[in-house]
């Protein structure tokens, strides 16, 4: 059955309904296809693409032209989920008015149907706010949040102090009243979280932060294309990194042994062509 695109009354509609929304991150078009073909509601363009698919050590390394390239990608492989771009460090810091020129980069020249901002302190209300009266909506972002992990002591998990699980309140709280449509809460205790969701009309999208309106993952992480070990709240939902290092490895012996290619993967010719090969060859008489 072919879906119709996905919107924000239509997310909005799932968490009235307490349908659960499915998200995924994906960085081009054949894992866009996939993720859209099986169904999910949404994907995420993220800044994560900075270490997954280009090799960087953290988020804060990708450039928003590179970024425009990988949104594009996805972009062309999604029919109908909603698509979200990760707005990256540097290019929405210095004001609104960078932010909100960053986000229409975004929708025009990539196609996305929104953005996300990290962080909610006085400044990324302010650049919420900016964005979202420019009429771009917003998937806000807190908890943990990669681009400025380094003031936050690490990548690791928030809100498990006193002080910090009242800041994930006071911020989702923030968020919403800024203007954003929907959060991303990504490495929080469950409990912290479980208090502040009733009061929430967004759609809330859980990341190693328990039970939610819906779930984030990388697709190469929950398919275990992602070598070595991930993050805690990755649950591996199969093996292809597995299955694609023996492809190789198979493919490899075969080409050095001579068994590939064989006859059935190569090309038909007639008698009279080769005989004119030949003769090319040999020269005029």
């Amino acid at each position: 059955m072919t879906r119709s695109p996905i919107s924000i009354p239509h997310l909005t509609e799932l968490k009235a309904r307490g349908e659960r929304i499915v998200m995924v991150t994906a960085y081009d078009y054949p894992t866009a296809r996939i993720a859209d073909d099986a169904g999910v509601d949404m994907v995420l363009v993220g800044d994560s693409g900075a270490q997954v698919v280009l090799g960087h050590d953290s988020t804060v390394a990708v450039t928003t032209d590179e970024m425009l390239v990988l949104a594009g990608a996805v972009r062309r492989g999604v029919r109908t989920a909603f698509v979200v771009c990760d707005l990256p460090f540097g290019s929405t810091e210095v004001s609104d008015a960078q932010a909100v020129a960053t986000a229409v980069r975004f929708v025009k020249e990539a196609g996305a149907d929104a953005v996300k901002l990290e962080g909610a302190g006085s400044a990324r209300l302010s650049r919420i706010r900016a964005v979202v009266e420019a009429g771009i909506p917003v998937v806000a972002h807190i908890g943990l949040t990669p681009q400025t992990a380094t003031a936050l002591g690490g990548l690791r998990a928030q809100g498990r102090t006193a002080a910090t699980a009242a800041r994930i309140v006071d911020e989702a709280l923030a968020v919403q009243d800024a203007g954003a449509f929907a959060l991303v809460v990504e490495a929080v205790p469950a409990e912290v979280l479980a208090v502040v969701l009733p009061e929430l009309r967004i759609p809330v999208i859980g990341i190693g932060a328990g039970p939610a309106d819906g779930q984030v993952l990388v697709l190469h992480d929950l398919l275990g294309i992602t070598p070595g070990r991930t993050a805690k709240f990755v649950k591996r939902y199969a093996a292809v990194g597995e299955a694609m290092a023996a492809g190789v490895a198979a493919y490899a012996d075969e080409v050095r042994s001579g068994a590939f290619p064989a006859a059935a993967h190569t090309y038909a010719a007639s008698a009279e062509a080769v005989d004119a090969a030949r003769a090319a060859l040999e020269g005029p008489e």
